[in-house]
């Protein structure tokens, strides 16, 4: 295995990491006293220099975000800790809630503090039971300490934390659907303008929504200097990243490397290799809301924003999937259709409908009883739900489908071609079914 510098994961294998004083022991509540030394807006500053971008999926730079936070004190300030992990093949945030608690904790505190705000939230997903437990646990040592509260550390200043349980809504990950569903409303995305969070966030106020992982590379930021945060990894792409590798390969785990760190080695020297002897196909390198890559095209390409996106796909949330060359991409794109036809709040009809549609369609090839046309089916209803709808679920329920069929064309031609060889010729009916209605 490579060695790579260690930010996030420095201490993910003590086993009392996840409580306070073992925390204490390693430096930790070190990064948010500094801050409390200095004017808030030094703080983000500081985060500014460092380059972070958010670590939930858009890559948003985390400094920029907080300097929208109005400063008039006209309302109050709020931050969401956005622990609402869903994303199909990512559980990185998982492993820090449950090992190093304290670490998300004192990001948040350091994010309170730029942005002068007296309370937050953590949004964890409602299937993560033991995260939560964790957390909760962390928490009230932090209250108990006076790390929380009135006048925490001494300083004068006032913070309180709650955590909140989702109800597994993967359209709760986008943040003003967050707030939605914070809020006792339906989590569905609200339009963007007027209501960008950094603006008109929760109850109208101004709102900081980061990830768990953004929150956390604060603490090191903030104890090293955001100057030596930004030497590590690429110019546009600073810092460390966590990713989630899981699929084919011989050994699936949470890794953290450096930006701009080259693929196929991650995938040979971080994961073992592909499994049983097989040959890499393709992977999906940000989750399953971004288009699959073919093993040819991964020649050079690095995990960061600007190779990734390059290649065709994108840095996501960190979800990276590996398929084997025995992987069936026609009923692969079948699983991931179904997950987002399933997952769509129903706001809008391209989503809500087309996301059928696809699944269906797929299905359909998927058993053999493709259509000619189909593929062409699937592009057009694709063309008219990506860019056409109040968040971008449109885009990570089109691309992934968009991709499959443009990558592997064949996979998809020669089904159809076998299905129609070995059936009469069909007209197809205009029923329920093939409308796409449920």
């Amino acid at each position: 295995m490579g060695e790579h510098r260690k930010i996030l994961l420095a201490n993910i294998d003590k086993e009392d990491q996840h409580t306070l004083s073992g925390y204490e022991s390693r430096g930790g509540y070190k990064s948010i006293r500094k801050a409390l030394g200095m004017d808030p807006l030094a703080v983000v500053d500081e985060v500014k220099k460092s380059g972070l971008r958010g670590r939930g999926g858009a890559g948003f730079p985390t400094g920029t975000k907080w300097s929208f936070v109005p400063r008039n004190g006209a309302k109050p300030v709020y931050i969401v800790n956005n622990a609402d992990e869903s994303e199909p093949g990512t559980f990185k945030d998982r492993l820090l809630m449950e090992r190093d608690p304290h670490q998300c904790i004192e990001g948040m505190l350091i994010c309170a503090w730029a942005v002068q705000s007296n309370w937050s939230c953590i949004y964890i997903r409602g299937e993560y039971g033991y995260p939560y437990d964790r957390l909760n646990q962390a928490i009230k040592e932090c209250y108990a300490k006076g790390y929380l509260g009135d006048n925490i550390f001494g300083s004068g200043f006032k913070h309180d934390i709650v955590v909140h349980r989702g109800a597994g809504a993967y359209i709760c990950g986008e943040e003003t659907a967050l707030l939605e569903s914070l809020e006792g409303a339906k989590g569905q995305p609200r339009l963007k303008p007027p209501f960008y969070p950094a603006a008109i966030g929760l109850y109208d106020c101004p709102t900081v929504v980061n990830n768990v992982e953004t929150l956390a590379a604060c603490v090191w930021i903030m104890e090293h200097g955001g100057e030596a945060y930004a030497a590590i990894g690429t110019p546009k792409s600073t810092g460390t990243k966590l990713i989630s590798a899981s699929g084919h390969i011989n050994k699936p785990g949470v890794y953290e490397v450096e930006m701009g760190y080259p693929v196929l080695r991650f995938i040979e020297e971080e994961c073992g290799g592909i499994w049983k002897g097989r040959k890499l196909k393709a992977i999906m390198p940000g989750g399953s809301s971004f288009p699959v890559l073919r093993a040819d095209e991964l020649e050079g390409v690095t995990i960061d924003y600007d190779s990734l996106s390059k290649a065709g796909s994108h840095v996501g949330s960190g979800g990276f999937m590996v398929m084997d060359d025995s992987t069936d991409m026609v009923q692969a794109a079948c699983n991931v259709a179904h997950f987002y036809a399933h997952e769509s709040c129903g706001q809008c009809t391209p989503c809500r409908e087309g996301g059928h549609w696809i699944e269906k369609i797929f299905n359909r090839v998927s058993k053999g009883e493709g259509l000619p046309g189909d593929v062409e089916l699937v592009e057009s209803v694709c063309n008219q739900i990506a860019g056409h709808t109040i968040c971008a679920f449109g885009e990570a329920l089109a691309w992934p489908a968009q991709s499959f069929i443009r990558k592997f064309p064949e996979e998809f031609k020669e089904r159809i071609k076998a299905s129609v060889k070995g059936s009469p010729l069909r007209v197809l009916p205009m029923n329920f079914e093939y409308q796409g209605a449920h």
